[in-house]
């Protein structure tokens, strides 16, 4: 009875059977790339979640202003008259109204507690603001008011939201310059365990040369094996990092940052770039590593 001959083995996979398959080096590369790649989603959630959280914030100042109103007793009718008539003739302005003393105890009712006599304590009447969406000229409002209600003060809340966009652009950078860092380790750690998986196979690597191989074929067989190695502990890396993610809480309605932390749509699709990502950190940190070791044995 005549079997059929083996299929003979392709070159990267004859290659790839020049490294050892396990040993120290190989639960080093795939735990270094999990445990990485997991940093690295977490990083990114935190960095997309901030950025949301601030910008969800400065949205809600930009399409809201507040105007406070301090006066003598005598005056005050009169100049919240005068504001709310400002107000209905102000082009660019979708609503406003005056608030009253009940919502203002709930508003400082957290700092002073429940029984606070807010007719008793000479707290500014307060006006919220919406703006439309072609927006109003504040700066003439302003003067409107200086004019018809002297004790009245517009606050556009320009001084809110310039730190929230400015803390939402340096949460990003700072996720992408952590994500820039555990990269940066990741590489430095693959490149110490392929130079000591080829000094650990001197001997190997000089048989090769004896038998013709070349060192860029001895290089390739490194560089596939601890690129798969790295590939493969980045994969469950990164799935234990999203399931990490999906396991926090959900956003609240209040939008707080605890409880707002993680992906959101396409954001689920970022995790999924970083396996791939390792693999090229690997692949180039491996190669640099191979070339220059096979030049110092030469």
């Amino acid at each position: 009875m005549k079997f059929p001959a083996a299929k003979p083995a392709s070159p990267s996979t004859r290659a790839l059977q020049v490294v050892p398959p396990s040993g120290p080096t190989a639960w080093l590369t795939t735990f270094t790339a999990g445990a990485m790649t997991f940093l690295c989603v977490f990083a990114l959630a935190l960095s997309l979640a901030s950025g949301r959280l601030a910008d969800r914030w400065s949205e809600a100042l930009a399409r809201t202003a507040t105007i406070r109103l301090s006066a003598p007793a005598d005056q005050v009718q009169i100049q919240t008259d005068a504001i709310l008539s400002a107000l209905a003739t102000t082009p660019g302005i979708a609503s406003f109204r005056a608030i009253d003393n009940a919502e203002a105890r709930a508003l400082l009712e957290p700092w002073f507690g429940p029984d606070l006599p807010v007719e008793a304590l000479p707290i500014p009447r307060l006006f919220e603001v919406v703006e439309a969406n072609r927006g109003y000229d504040s700066e003439g409002l302003r003067q409107r008011l200086l004019a018809e209600a002297p004790g009245a003060v517009l606050d556009d809340h320009t001084r809110w939201r310039r730190p929230l966009a400015e803390a939402a652009s340096r949460i990003r950078l700072l996720g992408v310059l952590s994500i820039v860092l555990i990269g940066a380790a990741m590489a430095a750690m693959i490149t110490l365990a392929a130079r000591a998986a080829l000094a650990a196979n001197t001997e190997v690597i000089r048989v090769l040369r004896l038998v013709g191989a070349k060192d860029s074929y001895i290089a390739r067989a490194f560089v596939r094996r601890f690129t798969l190695r790295t590939l493969a502990g980045a994969t469950v890396g990164a799935a234990a990092g999203m399931a990490g993610v999906a396991a926090l809480p959900a956003a609240d309605a209040a939008g707080g940052f605890l409880t707002g932390l993680g992906f959101a749509g396409k954001g689920w699709l970022w995790p999924l770039i970083l396996p791939p990502l390792a693999a090229l950190v690997a692949f180039l940190a491996t190669r640099r590593a191979a070339l220059a070791k096979l030049k110092e044995l030469t």
